[in-house]
């Protein structure tokens, strides 16, 4: 009898949408996806950990992509937004763009379709920045740092100026390739993220 009790508790808990976890999608590139690192060391996993920890109903799905640029994000969002119906959104592309001297305008219109998409979805969204060294040349440098804000202030979404600036500066917290940070690292930057994502988290 004891058992058939515990069952139906079991399946009212799995049916009542307050006890289901709402999903955060991080769609980001290779600062995201823990490349040079275990999967699990990487600052979503460590994200995920921290709402278990504070026993907040969020799961996090992370669809980040080493090498994605803002034109590959935007061809796969609209099936991730369908798949994986997110209540919030990290929205961490745009290094890769700058990196390769993409057009600024293409990214910028690429996060702007990204954004508009998730807030359609319902989803709220923070759009992490990212910045440039200045030996891209400083018109382009500036064009690049500035886009985010741009895009942020024109859809009213909540912004990250910066994903790695609490490591920006410290050489020791990178790889040997000077571009994607250690798994040490990776505390201080869910740290950075998750001042930015807490007032996003709505309590239930």
């Amino acid at each position: 009898m004891s058992k058939i009790i515990t069952l139906l508790i079991m399946m009212a808990a799995s049916v009542n949408p307050a006890c289901a976890a709402e999903t955060i999608l991080v769609f980001g590139d290779s600062l995201s996806a823990g490349y040079g690192i275990a999967v699990n060391q990487s600052w979503p996993s460590l994200l995920n950990q921290r709402l278990q920890q504070e026993k907040l109903p969020y799961a996090v799905v992370n669809a980040s992509i080493s090498g994605e640029t803002t034109a590959g994000g935007r061809s796969r969002f609209p099936a991730a937004l369908k798949q994986h119906r997110p209540a919030i959104v990290i929205l961490a592309l745009g290094a890769n763009d700058g990196l390769r001297g993409l057009p600024l305008a293409a990214a910028r219109a690429n996060l702007t379709q990204m954004v508009q998409a998730a807030k359609a979805a319902s989803a709220r969204v923070l759009l992490a920045g990212m910045r440039l060294p200045p030996n891209y040349g400083p018109d382009y440098t500036r064009d690049f740092n500035a886009l985010f804000t741009a895009v942020a202030q024109q859809e009213k979404t909540s912004l990250l100026p910066f994903l790695l600036e609490p490591i920006a500066a410290d050489d020791s917290a990178f790889q040997t390739d000077r571009l994607h940070p250690t798994a040490a690292a990776q505390p201080r930057i869910l740290d950075h993220v998750w001042q930015s994502l807490k007032p996003l988290l709505k309590p239930h």
